[in-house]
């Protein structure tokens, strides 16, 4: 195995030949392939052969078109092989394959190429990010592959393209401003020889948005389309900016205004167009960054652009004015659909905000749009306007709303499939509450986003487990209806595989790694993966076999929901990250892996908690939270600080916090911290690791949760009128009630 860092390999095959071990990189480098990956195969529908690409092909229908593997044999899918990863936090990650290697990017961006027959890892690639990026987003979710290369993202901003044969670095480009909030997590897209990316960052602070597209063989920028309006008084890059800027009020570009595309950017072939799903504003609530009122164009839409000049065609806005954090940049799936008896070209996208639109790619024109799961702050989509029709007091602008869906959405990054063969949508779902607070934020100040982290006399901010469900859901884009939903574990699972076999894969939070029925969603057959995970399967086949790949560790931005997340036992960096490959009468051993684990806090009487110092620490904490958890309750790889005894000693908790000493394995260092800084985190854990609300407190809070969205309902209904509620109805007698929050976006 050869592990590249930028270094040449040519240099490097002269000094193996010089110690006369040539032979050690032959073992380590790809194998030339035969295929060409462009424009016509990434538009070949029928060719199942290789995955080079996030969704498969253009279209984004993550469907394969094999069969070989069905629903008559698929008992007798095997274990073909298993590759254990060493070093990697996050394992979120689709991954790609071509001519019988396998390719993910993961953790921060370190990319491996896996042969598929042996499982051998044949090199990786790390683009070593810098500490100050570690800090924010989730890790890379994925990669692309285009005329012998791969690119893919780097949390820090950078994308870069590498010799898919030897990992050697072929070129790396900024894509962002050095200290910026931006950063990249989703996958790049290909096509017409430009690599198109865009980016995250407007939960973090003050960002406007924008999406480029470079040369794919030498990494030059072609165009860059910025998704909201800047300065007036600095002119408008072209008229889609100028037509923007008339839905704005206020001085929204002092704050950035957000709108970041992180994760769906579908070319379409027939257009020659770049469908981009655009992003939550910045900050969240409109009264802040536009106060006057306004749809805040592009925020929270399907954008058209011409794929070779980046000029705006058409958009849909799917939450004008938006201030929920209803991303659309869910997947933008491609189809051709009978509809009232004519052919269609569509697209379709059930992002966030819990309604499944169907779109017509050649006019932008709203085709339909129904709920695909609870959705409360709105009653439906207008079909003469394209609207949706809010409901009363969801902005709480008059005080705090409580909605269906949240802000992690009905619907997050974790792909949804299309199978033309059964003309159905498989959407991994999700059901977790929204509560949103206005309080005393200004533009100028505002904490990660516009719910409530803190402000508690007690620390009661945990997300209990029995907050959230999920499903998998079979929904029908034509009828615009359900077909058949299968309840999943927890809130969080992994995103759909479709085949022409009819079976559907998805991994789930518990471990499982399950089959249904197309059809009928029956559960068809299952194997324990040994960690849970929130990936994307993906089929092809090499030498007549067709082969199913997923990765499997608990890890990610859904992980830092507190007890919602660490329910299912993977706390801790003690359970595998993996690469699992399956194939018909497979018969290799599934490694096996430690139990689950149940954090039990260390209690420590002999430290004293001082109850001032530790609300303090509330706020030193808040950068902790992605990786830690809310409440300091761990739900994924960074270990449960509550139960750790690093917090007992300030010289210890300062070397890793403020100095850096474990850094190398993931742990991004915070030197502006103070030593009072210090102190106080010290005994906000030390107070974490010891609070339990009290019971009256918890059924408190749940009682006034269901009067909040009781009295959403017969307001919905114009059965009453008034405010949605009160914080004091709201509250637990110790603070306000828990901020069911889901940043496993962006």
């Amino acid at each position: 195995m050869i592990e590249t860092t930028g270094t040449s390999l040519k240099r490097l095959a002269g000094l193996l030949s010089s110690l006369g071990l040539a032979c050690a990189l032959t073992v380590a480098s790809v194998s030339a392939g035969a295929v060409t990956v462009d424009n016509a195969l990434l538009a070949d529908e029928s060719n199942g052969e290789h995955w080079p690409a996030y969704g498969r092909t253009f279209s984004e229908q993550h469907y394969s078109p094999l069969e070989q593997i069905n629903a008559d044999n698929v008992d007798r899918l095997g274990l073909a092989w298993s590759l254990e990863v060493d070093g990697l936090w996050n394992m979120a990650t689709v991954p790609i394959e071509v001519d019988g290697v396998i390719y993910f990017a993961a953790g921060y961006s370190i990319v491996h190429a896996v042969d598929v027959v042996s499982g051998k890892l044949l090199w990786k690639y790390d683009p070593k990010v810098s500490s100050e990026k570690m800090r924010m987003a989730w890790g890379i979710r994925g990669l692309t592959y285009w005329n012998g290369k791969l690119y893919t993202g780097v949390q820090d901003g950078r994308l870069f393209a590498l010799d898919a044969k030897t990992g050697e670095l072929v070129w790396e480009t900024l894509t962002t401003t050095p200290g910026d909030n931006r950063y990249i997590t989703g996958a790049p897209r290909a096509f017409n020889g430009k690599i198109i990316i865009g980016h995250g960052g407007a939960d973090f602070g003050h960002v406007r948005a924008y999406v480029t597209a470079y040369d794919a063989e030498t990494g030059e920028q072609a165009w860059r389309w910025y998704i909201v309006p800047g300065n007036p008084a600095d002119g408008f890059e072209n008229a889609a900016m100028e037509m923007a800027a008339k839905t704005w009020t206020g001085e929204w570009w002092r704050f950035g205004g957000g709108g970041t595309a992180w994760n769906a950017m579908t070319y379409d072939p027939k257009y020659n167009r770049v469908y981009i799903g655009t992003g939550n504003g910045s900050p969240w609530n409109h009264q802040l960054r536009s106060p006057e009122g306004g749809d805040n164009l592009f925020l929270c839409s399907v954008v058209a652009l011409d794929a070779d000049t980046g000029e705006y065609v058409w958009h849909y806005q799917t939450a004008p004015g938006e201030s929920w954090d209803f991303n659309s940049t869910m997947d933008i799936t491609l189809s051709t659909l009978e509809i009232d008896g004519k052919t269609r070209d569509v697209l379709l996208h059930a992002p966030k905000n819990g309604f499944f639109y169907v779109i017509d790619r050649a006019t932008g024109k709203l085709v339909s749009a129904e709920k695909f799961d609870k959705v409360t702050w709105a009653s439906h989509v207008d079909m003469a306007s394209g609207r949706p029709v809010e409901n009363p007091g969801i902005r709480y602008e008059d005080g705090p709303a409580v909605t269906f869906p949240g802000s992690g959405g009905a619907h997050n990054w974790q792909p949804m499939s299309f199978s033309p063969r059964t003309g159905l949508t498989y959407i991994p779902t999700i059901r977790l509450a929204g509560f949103y607070d206005q309080g005393n934020r200004t533009p100028e100040k505002w904490d990660y986003t516009d719910l409530d982290f803190s402000g508690l006399d007690q620390p009661f901010t945990d997300v209990p487990k029995s907050a959230g469900s999920s499903s998998l859901l079979a929904w029908d884009p034509v009828a615009q209806a359900e077909v058949w939903r299968v309840e999943k574990v927890g809130s969080h699972n992994g995103g759909t595989l479709a085949t022409a076999g009819d079976l559907v894969f998805q991994p789930q939070a518990d471990g499982q790694f399950i089959a249904h029925d197309a059809l009928s969603g029956e559960a068809l057959w299952s194997s324990f993966m040994g960690v849970g995970s929130v990936s994307t399967p993906i089929s092809y086949s090499v030498n007549g076999k067709q082969y199913v790949t997923v990765l499997a560790g608990w890890s990610g931005g859904q992980m830092l929901l507190g007890s919602l997340s660490a329910q299912h036992g993977w706390v801790g960096r003690n359970h595998p990250r993996r690469v699992l490959t399956y194939v018909l009468d497979g018969d290799a051993e599934m490694p096996p892996s430690p139990p689950r684990t149940v954090v039990e806090p260390l209690i420590a009487p002999e430290f004293e908690v001082d109850p001032a110092l530790a609300r303090k620490g509330r706020d030193v904490y808040l950068q902790c939270t992605i990786c830690h958890g809310v409440s300091a309750v761990a739900g994924g790889y960074a270990p449960d600080l509550r139960a750790s005894p690093i917090p007992l000693s300030f010289e210890a908790l300062s070397a890793i916090v403020r100095d850096g000493a474990l850094e190398s394995v993931g742990m991004p260092n915070f030197p502006e911290l103070s030593d009072d800084e210090i102190v106080q985190l010290q005994h906000f854990l030390r107070e974490q690791a010891r609070y339990e609300a009290p019971l009256w407190d918890q059924v408190k809070l749940g009682w006034n949760m269901v009067k909040i969205m009781v009295k959403m309902e017969l307001m919905r209904r114009g059965w009453i009128d008034g405010e949605v509620a009160s914080i004091e109805t709201q509250a637990p007698a110790n603070g306000k009630a828990p901020p069911l929050l889901d940043a496993s976006d962006q």
